[in-house]
């Protein structure tokens, strides 16, 4: 009976043994092995084998935010063998930050981080998540003081890649690889966001102003050319129409003329053969037409001829006798 006992006894320590020399690590997943207190090796995803009470993992510190009663975020420091080779991201509470301008902002930022070489990460830092949160808390009051206010609300872009270069290259030698910084969120004090709020409701103000101004502009120089175009259409028609209207009367005045002067030398062909002065013919035909436009009208009207006349008119008979012989 006891040597059933014993068998099983050592049996079970065998199993125990190989149980502790297996170690079977998940994928994206590494440790770091130490034998009698040194740096041995860096196991690899899958089935390995170790010496058991010789070969001991390191263990590594890791940071978790957890949620508590209440919905209450906290972060908790635990201390692991395991050591994760994904990229893993730490969400840190807001700090306040002084600008160059002399305003204490509270800004909070995320840190996305890979470790590359775990032998790095284990032995060249001690606590890695503390020193990288401690790390980047300082980097970012270095890059914000160098920023007034307005340029840290404008420039995120610019502060993420100033960030990361700076942190990248100091967290190289603890074997991590830092891929990004993102600022979450950038709260000024309640007293600057009121003023902030006040300068940007008169900018836009000024600039409905303007617009407004603009438009009025816009609309006066339109009306403004419409009105001038409109004058200049009206002083073309008009020139085109006292062109035309001294067109015509050039053009009656010239048959008007033609007229007289083929009347005139019809009646100087006519009054040639009767042995009479045109000229004489002509002064009274004029004066025939004048004693016409004395006598028209309803009022009754006396008219005086002078004597000199009368020797215009007797030529008038002459000139019937003259026809009534054609």
């Amino acid at each position: 009976m006891s040597t059933l006992i014993l068998a099983a006894v050592v049996i079970l320590l065998v199993i125990v043994i190989i149980s502790a020399g297996v170690k079977v690590v998940p994928q994206s997943e590494t440790r770091v092995i130490e034998r009698l207190g040194r740096f041995h090796s860096v196991l690899s995803p899958g089935l390995n084998f170790i010496i058991p009470f010789v070969d001991k993992p390191k263990t590594i510190y890791t940071r978790r935010v957890e949620t508590g009663v209440g919905g209450r975020h906290f972060v908790r420091n635990t201390a692991t063998p395991v050591i994760d080779l994904r990229e893993q991201v730490y969400d840190f509470p807001s700090q306040q930050v002084i600008t160059r301008d002399n305003v204490t902002t509270e800004i909070n930022a995320l840190l996305y981080f890979q470790i590359t070489d775990p032998k790095k990460a284990v032995y060249e830092i001690d606590n890695l998540p503390n020193a990288i949160e401690k790390l980047t808390q300082t980097s970012l009051r270095n890059v914000i003081g160098e920023l007034e206010l307005d340029e840290t609300l404008t420039s995120r872009d610019t502060i993420n890649s100033k960030l990361q270069v700076i942190l990248d290259e100091a967290t190289n030698k603890w074997g991590v690889k830092v891929n990004r910084v993102e600022l979450q969120d950038i709260t000024p004090p309640e007293t600057v966001r009121v003023a902030m709020e006040k300068q940007m409701q008169a900018e836009r103000n000024r600039r409905a102003e303007i617009l407004n101004a603009e438009g009025e502009k816009q609309s006066l120089i339109l009306r403004s050319e419409g009105e001038k175009a409109s004058k200049i259409n009206q002083a073309e028609a008009t020139k085109q129409a006292e062109i035309l209207r001294a067109e015509g009367e050039a053009q009656a005045i010239i048959l008007n003329a033609q007229a007289e002067a083929d009347a005139i030398l019809r009646v100087a062909q006519a009054v040639s053969a009767g042995k009479t002065d045109p000229a004489t013919y002509m002064l009274a035909m004029k004066y025939i037409d004048t004693l016409r436009e004395m006598t028209t009208g309803k009022d009754n009207k006396t008219v005086y001829i002078p004597y000199e006349a009368s020797s215009v008119l007797s030529s008038i008979g002459s000139i019937q006798s003259l026809f009534e012989k054609k």
